[in-house]
């Protein structure tokens, strides 16, 4: 099949949908297909796939959930794109965040293709598809096949959308955290290593970890935080550090992937504390791989991955006394936090991008039948590729 991956997001800047695109298109390439993907881009930046990458206008910042959406605003794309895909007569157009400004939405206005969505965000507030909702109804009936990566993703966008949705999750690269990551040989000095990974944005909780760490330093010296993950500490951050002044909190700022799997390596414990508005949880996923515990917050996106007790803790949100007193746990009982990590690294092998691409294709086929039936009544279906 030909296969046309259009993401809303600067494909030259990092980030969960960016990554999630990048990846699939990879996978169903092995696969045999034909995957060009369209995206926004930064023209002073460095794509990481620059054969099948097709730019699409130029990125602006704009907030978003606590965060910043680099998208394309150029309406001089509407004829760009209509030539385009006229010129290429891609089979499927899977667009992520559909809905999301502006190529997903000129795409499918110009798409005479199988339209396949994937909604990727989740947050506490109806805020993304409430503005604009009578508009955009229109293009999300355009597509012929919706997915979700999560339950937590399906129940915010089926409360504007009420449809029929198709769960695929998102994969991770497995054997990149599991397999030959050599832990930084400065932290192995018989301390226990806690982890967090993520952007520095208030959304990621990191304050209620900092609070948490703090506490605990006091009463288990032997311990250490590392936080890796691009951006500046917040005003409460640096009160908490200024404040208590804890030891061993080492700021790593954002590191490349492949130091990312050392860190995880490095890490005897994982913690996500997240304040909510996450869909899925990628980092939780790379900490299992690493075969690392995980202590959590008990939000959606999150507690639809972790069991609590099976493959970690979870804690509720914003309580830096439960999130304290699960890190001891696991620090004062470390044959249990491996029994976690074991557990979980063979949890993880279901997202394994093989197994997910395969379920995408497998929709892909599902919706070009369903098409193909409405179109002629006939019952015929595309016969799938062996």
């Amino acid at each position: 099949m030909k296969v046309a991956m259009v993401s809303p997001y600067d494909f030259t800047w990092p980030g969960g949908v960016t990554a999630h695109v990048s990846q699939l298109a990879r996978e169903l390439n092995l696969l045999g297909h034909q995957v060009q993907v369209l995206a926004p881009h930064s023209p002073s930046r460095e794509c990481a796939e620059p054969d099948t990458f097709v730019p699409l206008g130029r990125s602006v910042p704009v907030p978003s959930g606590g965060s910043i959406a680099r998208v394309s605003l150029s309406w001089w794309l509407y004829r760009k794109i209509r030539d385009l895909l006229e010129r290429e007569s891609f089979d499927i157009i899977h667009l992520h965040e559909p809905l999301a400004p502006i190529l997903p939405l000129f795409v499918l206005e110009h798409s005479n293709a199988v339209n396949i969505g994937t909604f990727h965000a989740y947050y506490n507030r109806q805020h993304l598809y409430r503005l604009g909702h009578p508009i955009v109804k229109r293009w999300h009936q355009r597509l012929h096949g919706r997915i979700a990566v999560s339950p937590a993703a399906m129940s915010y966008v089926q409360r504007r959308f009420p449809m029929e949705y198709k769960i695929i999750p998102n994969g991770i690269d497995v054997d990149h955290f599991a397999q030959g990551a050599e832990p930084w040989p400065q932290f192995q000095d018989g301390k226990t290593n806690i982890l967090f990974v993520g952007r520095l944005e208030k959304r990621k909780g990191l304050k209620y970890l900092l609070q948490a760490y703090s506490r605990l330093k006091w009463e288990l010296p032997n311990i250490r935080l590392i936080v890796v993950g691009p951006g500046n500490l917040d005003k409460d951050s640096h009160r908490i550090l200024g404040a208590s002044n804890p030891q061993d909190v080492v700021l790593a700022g954002r590191v490349s992937y492949d130091h990312l799997a050392r860190y995880y390596a490095t890490a005897d414990i994982f913690c996500a504390p997240a304040t909510g508005s996450e869909s899925f949880g990628i980092v939780l996923l790379e900490a299992m791989a690493a075969g690392k515990p995980v202590v959590a917050s008990d939000i959606d996106g999150y507690n639809g991955i972790i069991r609590h007790g099976r493959q970690g803790l979870l804690f509720p949100k914003r309580d830096t006394e439960a999130m304290a007193s699960a890190l001891r746990f696991l620090v004062l009982n470390p044959d249990l936090a491996q029994q976690l990590g074991k557990t979980g690294r063979m949890m993880v092998e279901q997202y394994r991008w093989s197994s997910v691409a395969k379920q995408v294709e497998s929709y892909y086929y599902d919706c070009i039948a369903t098409v193909k039936q409405q179109q002629d009544g006939s019952g015929y279906a595309w016969q799938r590729a062996v």
